[in-house]
């Protein structure tokens, strides 16, 4: 049985990973183009000092939801589409399977999409190429995922220390071109946006990476490691990045670092910035994929299925994926929290803390009280006026304790095979 990196099963403690390869995963993971974009709907909304009020808050929450996964997948071994089997059953996880897997194909076929375009407007080549060049990279980019575990760490150990230095020289360029901090917090805004939508848009550009980075934290050695790599991932890395989309719409115009180090003269820089930003986070993504297929399809082929899911991602690509961005992310904040929620009251509540062995077990093929809570949740945070991941994540821990308080049932669908 090829149990490379484990798709269908917990990670052995002695196949586990200290703080440095975790974080350096996690940080390329969190480096991504999407999440400046989302700095720059807020760069124009907000005084320098609301606004980092905005990018503290959002990645603090955004920190303490991927984190207390973390500890789960820590304290499991599982990643959060296995967990999904006590949540919503046998054959009712496949639901979430499909949803998170769904997500990173989307994600996948933008990334993708994203560097053939930007390629071709900076090398002036003739836009047909566009689609060769996705095809091109659709492909390449899911090599070090095909590798697994260690092929993503090789490359974050290069990648992440070289787009932290692109991204300090591109900071301080821009301090010095404004005149500094002084002049940035005299700088009015120019476009309306309420504190909450702000903290909802910081939380939905990656909510659903959170959710899934359980592929990667359930790799840790201890729960101190898994929590430190996360939180620094998702509350420091990400929150750079949102605070370098707004810092470059403050004061260039641009949101995405690449156009920024362009506008600053940087354009070796630049494209270096570009792959390593964009493969650093797609072979994260298409590893998420895989992932999801396996537990889907029970499979342990990760990476046959790694190379279908590339394929379909540049399909998506080809078809015009890169437009559809920002009804992509209200789908993500929308749909995609309940399930971390879900998870966190199943282990917590419904088991206290701690899964019997999933091969172990007989699970029911559907976990109504699960199944019932993400439907709660996910209707609530769809009709939520305010905060949609935010509600969905609380929605789904609330339903959950009461329908087991009411049926109290849930401990009592696993039988152990004697």
């Amino acid at each position: 049985m090829n149990e490379t990196d484990y798709p269908l099963s917990a990670v052995p403690q002695d196949k586990r990973y200290g703080l440095l390869p975790m974080a350096v995963i996690l940080f390329g993971f969190t480096f991504f183009t999407a999440t400046m974009w989302a700095g720059g709907k807020l760069g124009n909304a907000f005084q320098f000092t609301d606004l980092l009020m905005v990018i503290l808050i959002g990645n603090l929450l955004l920190g303490i939801y991927a984190s207390l996964l973390a500890v789960i997948a820590y304290k499991t071994g599982l990643n959060s589409v296995l967990m999904g089997r006590f949540c919503f059953g046998e054959v009712g996880s496949k639901l979430s399977d499909f949803i998170l897997g769904f997500t990173q194909i989307g994600w996948y076929a933008w990334g993708t999409a994203t560097i053939a375009i930007v390629l071709v407007k900076l090398f002036a080549i003739p836009e047909f190429w566009q689609t060769p060049l996705m095809i091109l990279f659709g492909l390449a980019f899911c090599v070090t995922a095909m590798i697994g575990f260690r092929g993503m760490d090789l490359l974050s150990r290069i990648a992440v220390p070289a787009m932290l230095l692109f991204i300090l020289i591109s900071l301080y360029s821009g301090f010095v071109d404004v005149g500094g901090i002084s002049t940035l917090i005299d700088i009015e805004p120019t476009q309306s946006l309420t504190f909450t939508s702000a903290v909802t848009i910081v939380i939905a550009t990656f909510i659903s990476g959170a959710t899934q980075a359980t592929n990667w934290s359930r790799f840790a050695k201890s729960k101190k490691v898994a929590v430190l790599a996360t939180m620094g991932a998702f509350f420091l890395g990400n929150g750079l990045m949102v605070l370098t989309g707004a810092l470059g719409t403050l004061i260039y115009q641009e949101a995405d670092i690449v156009d920024v180090m362009l506008v600053q003269g940087f354009f070796s820089l630049a494209v270096l910035m570009l792959f390593l930003n964009i493969w650093t986070t797609q072979d994260n993504t298409i590893y998420n994929f895989a992932v999801a297929g396996c537990n889907l399809l029970r499979t342990e082929k990760r990476q046959i299925v790694t190379v279908v899911g590339a394929m379909i991602g540049t399909v998506l690509a080809v078809l015009g994926m890169y437009n559809f961005l920002i009804p992509f992310l209200i789908l993500l904040g929308t749909f995609i929290p309940p399930i971390g929620g879900v998870i966190m009251a199943n282990f917590w509540l419904g088991h206290k803390g701690m899964y019997p062995n999933l091969h172990e077990v007989s699970l029911p093929a559907f976990n109504w009280l699960g199944l019932g809570a993400y439907g709660i949740a996910s209707s609530a945070a769809y009709f939520s006026p305010v905060a949609p991941p935010v509600v969905g994540v609380f929605v789904a821990i609330i339903a959950y304790a009461v329908l087991l308080a009411v049926f109290k049932t849930e401990t009592h669908t696993l039988l152990r095979h004697e």
